[in-house]
């Protein structure tokens, strides 16, 4: 436990978020593929989602900054991401659908990076420690995708949309609990550098264009694993647990990770979370069939989301001090809003061409990250690890 920190006031945030997200990814494509939509409609209405990620970070990122309103657009956003998503219950067409999809997930996505910033206003001189409460959300991730796969194989699929429905006010209701911790002189001494200046730096260019080709090669994973999963005759309850695996993996990776950022720059975490993210796609394209193979491939969850995602936060803080609203939200936008939309749109278009293809194309974008990151980030302060700053 940390002393001085409200560990599961945060914690619990941090549960019912990514229970949603336990809830939405693994299930939501199989919800569109009962309406009779075909894969590029599933690919389209799945990467809405993540598409609205590219703005609405950004404009409540600089929100929260300019005006010190941070715990209020979290509140808010959850409150009307609830609201929005009660659209579903109207109409089930195409476009109604996408309407809903882009207004609840605008607010929706408004909330987790000004989340992030909140909690580390909570753990001032103690970053590395985020992966102790950010490991909740992996654990609120793995009873929902567990939970939901039991249920929606006994029950009928439309069940999903209550369960989505009921965990948005969980959100709402825990984001009432928790609130901003205030500013310190010390950390109004860090804020040096216009945001322009500090965009305009190599490293961060280079960092970025990392963050938005990883996620790109989540797009086949992200919207089609459980399709793919049960094309090959595997049950919802079985496809549950290997999204869970990957997220245990996960949970004990964040359970040691500030052990291992104290040791390891976050240079080295970077290439090796995209050289394993490289090698998770290519097995599971190519031995989808083979459990034990796909078992070992899901592990690597770990590396491709989990290493990668904690190193990122921490590169983040280091590259945008007096700037951390608008940076996690440049982080979330880049990588999970643009790069997490693209990849849904591309694996929607080529997913009846060939799913191989698919994991192939991911694996092959995952492998570019990598050598990006080997040459832009080498010459950086996270080269020299985490105990310097970068150079704004």
């Amino acid at each position: 436990m940390l002393s001085g920190v409200p560990y599961w006031r945060l914690s619990g945030f941090y549960f019912f978020y990514f229970a949603l997200l336990g809830t939405w990814l693994p299930y939501w494509a199989l919800y569109l593929k009962s309406l009779n939509f075909n894969s590029a409609e599933i690919g389209l209405l799945s990467g809405l989602v993540m598409a609205t990620k590219i703005i609405a970070p950004n404009v409540w990122g600089w929100l929260a900054d300019r005006y010190s309103c941070r715990t209020r657009i979290i509140r808010v956003g959850a409150f009307l991401a609830a609201v929005a998503f009660s659209g579903v219950y109207l109409r089930q067409d195409f476009w109604w659908l996408g309407g809903v999809v882009v207004v609840y997930s605008f607010f929706w996505n408004a909330v987790l990076a000004q989340f992030d910033v909140l909690t580390l206003s909570h753990l001032a001189g103690r970053y590395a420690r985020y992966s102790q409460i950010r490991v909740w959300g992996s654990i609120g991730f793995i009873g929902a995708v567990m939970g939901v796969g039991w249920w929606l194989d006994k029950h009928p699929i439309v069940h999903l949309l209550y369960m989505i429905s009921l965990l948005l006010s969980a959100i709402w209701v825990a984001s009432l609990l928790v609130g901003e911790k205030a500013e310190t002189n010390s950390d109004k001494n860090h804020e040096r550098g216009s945001l322009a200046k500090i965009l305009r730096q190599p490293a961060v260019i280079g960092f970025f264009a990392v963050c938005f080709l990883l996620q790109v090669s989540h797009g086949p994973y992200y919207t089609f694993f459980s399709i793919f999963l049960e094309d090959k005759g595997y049950s919802k309850a079985l496809t549950g647990g290997l999204w869970s695996l990957g997220v245990v993996a996960e949970v004990l990776l964040f359970l040691v990770m500030h052990r291992l950022m104290a040791k390891v720059s976050l240079r080295h975490i970077i290439l090796a979370s995209l050289g394993l993210a490289a090698l998770r796609w290519f097995l599971i394209g190519c031995y989808v069939d083979v459990l034990p193979v796909l078992v070992f491939a899901q592990c690597l969850h770990a590396a491709s989301f989990g290493s990668f995602h904690a190193a990122g936060i921490e590169a983040v803080r280091y590259f945008f001090p007096g700037h951390h609203g608008q940076g996690m939200a440049l982080y979330s936008g880049l990588s999970f809003g643009a790069g997490g939309a693209s990849g849904a749109l591309l694996s929607g278009w080529a997913w009846d061409i060939s799913p191989l293809l698919c994991f192939a194309a991911a694996a092959f974008a995952a492998a570019l990250a990598m050598a990006i990151a080997w040459r832009s980030l080498s010459t950086s302060a996270l080269e020299a690890g985490r105990d310097e700053k970068p150079v704004v």
